[in-house]
């Protein structure tokens, strides 16, 4: 089914300016609007019936009304809001909060409430204005830092659309991040969960993502999916790319051709070097400057036989530090080619200025060596259209590994943008490199670039918002609400043999920093004998507790025991039976060396010695540490179990380690084949309870029920453990009506 398209960024890809009292707009340059418009002419048009396009136009409403627009693209939305808001909103909270720390300058960052009020004040502008054209079956994409937000208020208002957000800009570390004031923070994570999928361009920027919702907002996550409310979110990488045929197809047209000739003539017999950036802090062009003049002490044969080319495009002028950059910008090169430069040669040809899409091509495919050495950069889109332009095979990139784009251009002459004695020795390298090593340099990150073009880029995005959407319904949480509640009451009590299968920690009790405090309360062991009293009910705890545990805390009750998820069982009135487990434990000793070495890297972490199975918990521990260390035993524990009948488990904040054929979900069955059931309740919280969920699916009429909001084959939720006992005393009192 095809659906609308609603793109929102801070501006319309447009700008609108006058001329012989005519207003006439043309296209905008930047990255968005390149990798937008690529994917809209080649397979998005077929995915969407419309495009819509919102943002802030940059001229008043009457301006507005009186501009001819075309159309053909994708419809215009504009977004009006007062001038002082969105002076406060753009150039206060997002480029002088937002812009500096994200990009690691914490000290330029401004912490100004009235910033932060005019920022939410014009995401709700944006909200409205979307709110009085959106449909349900829209899909919204959302870009960048302008609008983190937006998301959240579009999904209080329209729960069900399906909202895309992409972050064009890196995400910090929590150490960085966690300096913004909390309120502010909740309103930014808030905001950006939103959304249905989270884009970012590296791993990197999703792990800082990860680790601030861990702490600032307590979630749980599988480091790709977040359950925030009854809804999971995805979170992923997605390095945005660029139109590697426009660029690489670009190399012989007549314009550019001419163009590199005259610049061929400047070059003359001179090798040279070329950067073009926005004025921006960020992009370490004081610094390049530097190494440049470093270079030129260091290699003095290149006086005089090399020319640096350096293009600054204007930018954010109304930013102090912007101005103060320039300004010493243009003093260093004015110093640099007064020094060393003469009547004959200057060491750096600098403009300040944009340039058309021929110069910048003509240059690209001039030059031997693209100097590009951003201080931070989300991605730098720079790189990679002067590696797609060089059909000619021949050009070094020198590119900061502090760019997103070194992920993927590992064949590039990587440098540490803070270091100028290597990015003085990396020209030197670069400039004397033979021309089979380019070719295969070249050739490689063409190939990378080809493969995952603006696109696929594109394509991927789009597939894993679909998908994301898919699992959100096929796993949708259903709260047992008081109707559910009323109608399995009913068949409880209509019915005549039955089953309550019920699982301990998290379920019953809530989950304890020390297992071993977590002992059933008066008021359980109560509610657990009034239940047990009724003689149609058979009771069952299934627990990954150890036998001995479940024996001392509940062993007097006359229900029955089934612990370590189903290696040890004891029916009502039967004594422990562990006959359907054969299999050796000698395996246990070196899987516990295994686990000790995460103890050791993961402080608060701690193993549980079962007698058929070991599990490594990482509860108290730090949660974005913690995440990723299990992540990484569970990896090396599947890997090492492979040719061992062992099943190694990753539940709620715990790793565990049993042997194959052991499960939660074969207990249950061997339950059910002792007696037939008409009515039968099971209630978990944790991944080792959906093998309950599954064979029950099949027992028709089962209840099922999993604590918590995460997504389940269950076919209720109930939030927690409290619900769970409150449901089991309506249960229990049933019984005692009807008794007295």
């Amino acid at each position: 089914m095809q659906r609308r398209l609603l793109i929102v960024s801070n501006r319309l890809p447009l700008t609108i300016e006058k001329t012989d009292n005519l207003y006439i707009p043309r296209q905008s340059s930047g990255g968005l609007i390149s990798a937008v418009e690529a994917y809209l002419n080649s397979k998005g048009k077929n995915n969407f019936t419309e495009q819509l396009w919102a943002g802030v136009p940059g001229v008043d409403r009457e301006v507005w009304d009186k501009t001819e627009l075309d159309e053909s693209h994708y419809q215009f939305m504009p977004i009006f809001t007062s001038q002082e808001d969105y002076e406060h909103y753009y150039n206060g909270f997002s480029n002088s909060l937002l812009w500096p720390l994200f990009h690691y300058f914490p000290s330029y960052a401004a912490y100004e409430p009235s910033f932060f009020e005019a920022y939410l004040s014009v995401n709700k502008v944006f909200c409205e204005t979307l709110s009085a054209t959106i449909r349900e079956d829209d899909v919204v994409w959302i870009h960048d830092y302008h609008l983190l937000p937006l998301a959240g208020m579009l999904r209080e208002k329209h729960p069900n659309i399906t909202i895309g957000l992409f972050m064009h800009i890196p995400f910090p570390s929590y150490e960085l991040f966690r300096v913004i004031p909390k309120k502010w923070q909740r309103a930014l994570l808030e905001g950006m969960l939103g959304a249905d999928l989270i884009g970012f361009h590296t791993a990197d920027y999703v792990a800082h993502f990860l680790k601030s919702v861990d702490i600032a907002l307590k979630t749980t996550h599988d480091n790709k999916y977040i359950q925030w409310g009854t809804r999971q979110v995805q979170v992923d990488a997605f390095p945005i790319s660029i139109d590697f045929s426009l660029f690489n197809n670009a190399f012989h047209q007549p314009e550019i051709q001419s163009l590199r000739k005259k610049y061929e003539a400047l070059k003359a017999n001179k090798k040279m070097l070329f950067s073009v950036d926005r004025l921006d802090y960020t992009k370490g062009i004081l610094n390049r400057l530097v190494a440049y003049e470093r270079f030129l002490q260091q290699y003095p044969e290149y006086i005089g036989n090399v020319v640096f080319i350096l293009v600054v495009v204007p930018s954010r002028d109304a930013i102090a530090k912007y101005n103060e950059g320039k300004k010493m910008i243009d003093e260093y090169i004015g110093n640099l080619n007064s020094s060393m430069g003469s009547i004959n040669w200057q060491p750096v040809i600098y403009q300040y200025d944009h340039l058309t899409f021929e110069e910048l091509l003509a240059l690209y495919t001039t030059c031997d060596v693209a100097l590009i050495t951003p201080l931070r950069d989300g991605m730098n889109l720079v790189a990679k259209e002067f590696i797609a332009s060089r059909q000619d095979q021949s050009g070094v990139l020198i590119l900061s590994e502090m760019a997103g784009a070194s992920a993927e251009l590992t064949d590039a002459l990587l440098i540490n943008p803070n270091d100028t004695e290597e990015i003085a020795e990396s020209i030197a390298i670069a400039l004397k490199l033979s021309p089979e090593e380019q070719e295969s340099r070249l050739n490689s990150m063409q190939q990378a670039i080809k493969k995952y073009d603006v696109n696929a880029w594109a394509v991927d995005f789009f597939g894993e918002l679909k998908k994301v959407k898919s699992l959100q319904l096929k796993f949708e949480v259903k709260f047992l609400d008081n109707f559910g509640k009323a109608a399995l009451v009913n068949k409880y009590e209509s019915s005549k043999k039955r089953l309550l299968l019920l699982d301990y920690d998290g379920t019953l009790v809530n989950f304890s920093k020390i297992p071993s405090k977590a002992a059933p309360n008066d008021e359980l062991l109560q509610l657990l004998s009034n239940l047990s009293r009724d003689p149609d009910n058979d009771i069952y705890i299934i627990s990954g507790r150890d036998s001995d545990t479940l024996d001392h805390w509940l062993g007097h009750l006359p229900i029955g025991l089934v612990a370590e998820h189903g290696a040890k069982h004891k029916y009502k009135g039967e004594r422990w039976s562990n006959e359907a487990l054969a299999e050796s434990t000698t395996w246990k000793e070196k899987i516990e060396a295994l686990m000790k070495h995460y103890v050791q890297r993961s402080p608060n972490s701690f193993i549980e010695r079962k007698e058929f199975s070991l599990a490594w918990h990482y509860r108290n521990a730090d949660p974005f540490l913690a995440n990723r260390r299990a992540q990484d035993l569970y990896e090396q524990l599947v890997e090492y179990t492979l040719q061992m009948p062992l099943d190694v488990l990753n539940g709620h904040k715990v790793i565990e380690v049993r042997n194959h054929g052991v499960n939660k979900g074969i207990a249950a069955a061997r339950i059910l084949e002792r007696e037939p059931y008409d009515f039968v309740l099971c209630v978990g919280d944790d991944q080792t309870d959906e093998d309950m969920f599954k064979v029950l699916a099949h027992h028709g009429g089962a209840y099922t029920i999993k604590v918590g909001h995460q997504a389940s084959f269950a076919r209720y939720n109930l939030y927690t453990p409290y619900l769970v006992s409150s449901l089991l005393e309506m249960l229990a009192g049933t019984y005692a009506e009807n008794f007295n």
